[in-house]
């Protein structure tokens, strides 16, 4: 039980602000057993870039030339990564890079799957079609990744209520809230129990 025992590695991917980064710097940034060792962003502006740097975590931008020749897996091979957390990451990932890391990519998606995923389905996209669609709720799934767009086992679910006077900025709010309480959770949950995280609440 000394110090001498090696951390897990979390790898984050993001491409915007990075709030859900934020919360996993946050969460890991003096932790006794996981560490977040880098921050990769297909986004050269993306304030997620900024939020690791001021935890001194090293970042790398890259872009999709790089992706898909395999240099990216390569850099995250580089950091050992015990974990890769997508947080807010749009692009697909290709199918090799998927392979390389069995069980260890994991994102979170602001809908309750399989309803309302799939390419484009990110952001105020998810929340105006479960508007329209008159849902009475909706939430967040935490889910491995595979080769397609939010396809991949589900982890964990939450559920919030949808108002009849929501907007998108209303519901992505609350949405929002849950990702913040949960992913660092889950992510903590994976990483120290070996098995996935609670079973799914009852709505």
């Amino acid at each position: 039980m000394g110090t001498s025992a090696k951390k897990k590695n979390i790898v984050i991917f993001a491409s915007g602000s990075g709030s859900n980064a934020q919360r996993l710097l946050e969460q890991f940034e003096d932790h006794a057993h996981i560490q977040v060792v880098a921050l990769f962003s297909n986004n050269p502006e993306a304030f997620a870039l900024q939020r690791a740097q001021n935890y001194g975590v090293p970042t790398v931008v890259f872009d999709r030339a790089s992706l898909k020749a395999g240099d990216v897996q390569a850099q995250v091979q580089a950091y050992a990564p015990d974990l890769i957390v997508l947080a807010g990451f749009l692009w697909l990932l290709p199918a090799a890079f998927v392979q390389a890391f069995p069980n260890k990519i994991i994102n979170i998606h602001p809908s309750l799957l399989p309803k309302f995923g799939g390419k484009g389905m990110h952001g105020q996209h998810v929340h105006q079609a479960v508007i329209d669609a008159q849902e009475a709720q909706t939430g967040i799934t935490i889910h491995y990744v595979n080769e397609h767009y939010d396809e991949g086992a589900p982890i964990y679910q939450e559920f919030c209520a949808v108002h009849p006077d929501d907007t998108c900025e209303t519901l992505a709010a609350r949405v929002l809230t849950l990702e913040h309480k949960h992913l660092p959770r889950v992510v903590e949950d994976l990483l120290t129990s070996g098995k996935n995280s609670p079973e799914t609440p009852a709505a």
